[in-house]
């Protein structure tokens, strides 16, 4: 009779002991990540309201946690909801929703004629890199981190970074604003095609990769031309043709084991100056096989060429030797 019961927990043991050493025991906290949330909350960058919570402070296990915590359910004022609820501390949430007013609502709206209404993220995990046994502790165990992996427009239709990354035109175009957006404004930016570990989702972070916090990492480099300016308004081209569009792909699950790679040499190419506004697109209804109305097709200017194929993803020059090799099956060199 009490054979099944030890059995039982000596597996639960067995189990327990395995997630400790998944962390590594020896790491301590940076002071910078307690000073950055101080400076975050006394600047009251983040206000409370019924989407955005405070709760209480997060400590451990190990060095993992932040000072002030915010559980949100919504972004942009309510006019955003997220798949699952979000855990962050007040630097990266300040940011993400800088991120979402000046970048990712004008390029829905640039490319799709109507806004975000949904958001797939993952944040808080405490948790080594990738997952790795005894690695440094990911970002995401100080609330620091997002990983993103769909956007559902107001009409239902669902852009995921694994299928629109190679998409159609208008994902394509949409989801690399959102990618050279989140460069201008984030320390670490990794998109598909920077590793084999985010093919599916854009992970973003707040990381110090020097004393100074100078340093970035901004992967896959790509080919192109950004239709959005630094203040989140179109340039004064074409806008892009609607294209038809195709059945969205099965939305991959959210793997909150994943995380980015050190080693990656950084480039600062593509970064935008924070924006001073936001203005908007003008509406368009969703187009099927139907013509784009005149406000589009008047334009002087050519329609903007972007390109297909590998030409996007392009491994940058001058890659440290511990660079992630993109054609291997897996890891190749240091990575979290």
């Amino acid at each position: 009779m009490w054979r099944p019961v030890l059995a039982f927990s000596a597996l639960a043991l067995f189990g327990a002991g395995l997630t400790g050493c998944a962390l590594n025991k020896f790491e301590q906290r940076e002071p910078w990540r307690d000073q950055a949330e101080l400076a975050c909350n006394a600047k009251n960058l983040v206000q409370p309201s019924e989407f955005i919570t405070p709760a209480k402070a997060i400590d451990g296990p190990g060095v993992c946690g932040m000072l002030q915590p915010y559980r949100v359910t919504r972004l942009g004022g309510g006019s955003v909801a997220l798949k699952q609820r979000v855990t962050l501390a007040c630097p990266a949430l300040a940011e993400a929703e800088a991120w979402l007013a000046d970048t990712i609502q004008p390029a829905a709206n640039l490319y799709f004629g109507q806004p975000v209404a949904e958001i797939n993220a993952g944040t808080y995990a405490c948790r080594g890199r990738n997952n790795q046994v005894g690695a440094k502790l990911s970002e995401h165990s100080f609330g620091n981190a997002v990983d993103i992996m769909s956007f559902k427009l107001a009409d239902g239709y669902v852009i995921t970074v694994k299928g629109g990354w190679r998409g159609t035109e208008a994902e394509q175009g949409f989801l690399r604003e959102v990618f050279l957006g989140a460069c201008a404004r984030f320390s670490t930016v990794l998109a598909p095609g920077s590793n084999v570990f985010h093919y599916d989702h854009i992970h973003v972070d707040l990381a110090r990769h020097d004393p100074r916090g100078l340093r970035r990492i901004c992967q896959p480099l790509i080919k192109f031309t950004p239709q959005l300016g630094a203040d989140g308004v179109p340039r004064p081209v074409t806008r892009p043709r609607p294209v038809d569009r195709l059945p969205a792909p099965p939305q991959a699950p959210l793997d909150v084991e994943e995380d980015d790679p050190y080693g990656a040499s950084p480039t600062s190419h593509n970064l935008r100056a924070a924006p001073s506004q936001v203005a908007h697109a003008p509406r368009q209804a969703p187009v099927r096989a139907r013509p784009a109305p005149s406000a589009y097709v008047a334009a002087p200017a050519p329609r903007p060429r972007i390109a297909t194929g590998r030409t996007f993803d392009e491994p940058a020059p001058g890659f440290e030797q511990e660079s992630l090799s993109l054609s291997a099956p897996g890891p190749s060199g240091p990575i979290y």
